[in-house]
């Protein structure tokens, strides 16, 4: 699924509908800008039931032409939906309800242990000063509690025992309710063949607030390069490891432009998390620079945030199990803008590099040039 993000050309004529109130319809020559308004406060749209994530129409919101800005929010509502059924393929379309009525078929099955988890409870989730610096939204209150443990991994306490304690039982029960109902349900990606998608029975809201009032800020500051101030979907999803579980997890990188690892617990011991730098897709298989190397272990209750882009794995886990909270969070925004950014790859350190060489060789090249030009020998 992609939007037209392409530069709005025109905003007038203005397209009225037939009421006679003088309310912009949508026309399919409409464009997304590529700017976002960025002192327009969007709608909130979590009260309606849409075929796309409510969190992705208050993130287009920002992008649409300055006319429609001020509309009613149904008028916009129109508007961008008008536009995501455009540039969704049927095939997405196909996939999108799919999964609706499998998350609704589960729902409508399946009773839920710890019902408070399916409401958004800071004070009771997270731990008091990842709330203050949540609450202070100022880079330097995030820093005070953050760690760049390597460049681009960020490490902090985030969530209480008691929640940690609460979603494993939660998921505990959900699998027992799978395995006595033999009901065949979807594992998180192709790596994992243990663990669970959160928001598969109930759990997508709750994840959403997570990651619009608690992620979001973070990203805004640590990953302006990757989307950070606009994501508006996600895949949430805990993952098992141990000797009757997934073993390790091999190199990779995430399906997201932000990424959010939080151990959850039990008793265990190896399965570190090992990064080795960002790369882009030309180069991800390139050898890692001392400074990006780092091996990550594991506490309980403490989260670990990355760009998608990062390589990473995790290595074995000798004994016991453990459990981890993944969220991928997502932008559509950011992947349909990066088609028209001619330096995308900038943050790549191989790229960096390629770049840094062609204007060394440009400026030497220039250099002999000049004085091959004044009658001076070459140095």
């Amino acid at each position: 699924m992609s939007v037209d993000a392409s530069v709005e050309r025109r905003t007038e004529p203005e397209n009225r509908n037939g009421d006679g109130n003088g309310v912009v319809a949508p026309s399919s020559t409409h464009r997304l800008r590529l700017n976002p308004n960025t002192d327009h406060e969007p709608d909130n749209y979590e009260d309606l039931q849409l075929e796309f994530s409510p969190l992705l129409f208050s993130s287009l919101e920002q992008y649409l032409p300055p006319f429609m800005l001020n509309a009613r929010r149904d008028v916009k509502v129109q508007y961008m939906r008008d536009i995501l059924l455009r540039y969704s393929n049927e095939a997405e379309r196909n996939r999108v309800q799919k999964q609706r009525e499998y998350r609704q078929k589960i729902m409508s099955r399946y009773q839920p242990l710890h019902r408070e988890l399916y409401a958004m409870n800071a004070e009771k989730f997270f731990v008091p000063s990842f709330l203050e610096a949540i609450k202070n939204n100022t880079e330097e209150g995030f820093r005070s509690i953050i760690s760049e443990s390597s460049p681009g991994v960020y490490t902090f306490e985030m969530l209480q025992p008691c929640f940690c304690e609460m979603l494993m039982s939660e998921v505990e029960n959900f699998e027992k309710w799978v395995y006595d109902t033999k009901f065949r349900i979807m594992r998180p990606n192709t790596m994992n063949k243990y663990g669970v998608v959160l928001d598969d029975f109930g759990l997508e809201t709750m994840l959403d607030k997570l990651m619009d009032s608690f992620i979001r800020p973070l990203s805004r500051v640590f990953f302006p390069d990757f989307g950070g101030s606009t994501l508006d979907s996600h895949h949430g999803f805990v993952v098992e490891y141990g000797m009757d579980r997934d073993l390790d997890l091999g190199f990779h990188v995430d399906d997201s432009e932000v990424s959010l690892n939080v151990c959850l617990g039990q008793q265990f011991s190896g399965g570190e998390l090992f990064f080795r730098g960002i790369r882009c897709d030309k180069h991800v298989n390139t050898e890692a620079r001392a400074e990006e190397i780092l091996d990550y272990y594991h506490v309980p209750g403490h989260a670990v945030l990355h760009c998608g882009r990062h390589r990473h794995g995790a290595r074995a886990t000798t004994s016991g199990h453990r459990m981890n909270l993944l969220l991928w969070c997502r932008s559509a925004v950011f992947r349909e803008l990066k088609k028209y950014q001619k330096d995308f790859s900038s943050w790549c350190a191989v790229c960096q590099h390629e770049k840094k060489e062609r204007q060394r060789v440009a400026v030497a090249t220039t250099k002999l040039e000049l004085l091959k030009r004044d009658g001076n020998p070459a140095p």
